[in-house]
């Protein structure tokens, strides 16, 4: 991986004090855009961030992707068919937890 180096400006975020990263920081990195750490101060103007970063695997982000797009196509049918909605009963939940008794999940 190549060095690069991004400025920073200081920015006001409500009434914290934090630090404005350019676009081209979450370009080059998405993993770490949303991602929170810690400041280790190592001199009066120097610090090192380091971020906590969850290891997704692709597999992982496919299914998600996936599930998302599910959900998306549930969202749009019910609004399109609302007629066609029914309440989830007691007895829908009893009937499933039959259904699920003895499978195991790894």
């Amino acid at each position: 991986m190549a060095d690069k180096i991004y400025p920073i400006t200081h920015a006001k975020v409500g009434n914290q004090d934090g630090f404005r990263l350019p676009r081209a920081f979450s370009k080059d990195y998405p993993h770490l855009a949303n991602a929170s750490g810690y400041i280790e101060v190592i001199s009066e103007n120097t610090f090192l961030v380091r971020l906590e970063t969850e290891n997704v695997d692709e597999a992982d982000e496919v299914e998600s992707i996936m599930m998302s797009l599910f959900l998306d196509f549930l969202m749009k049918d019910a609004m399109h068919n609302p007629s066609e909605l029914v309440a989830y009963t007691q007895e829908m939940s009893d009937e499933i937890d039959d259904l699920l008794a003895d499978v195991v999940i790894d």
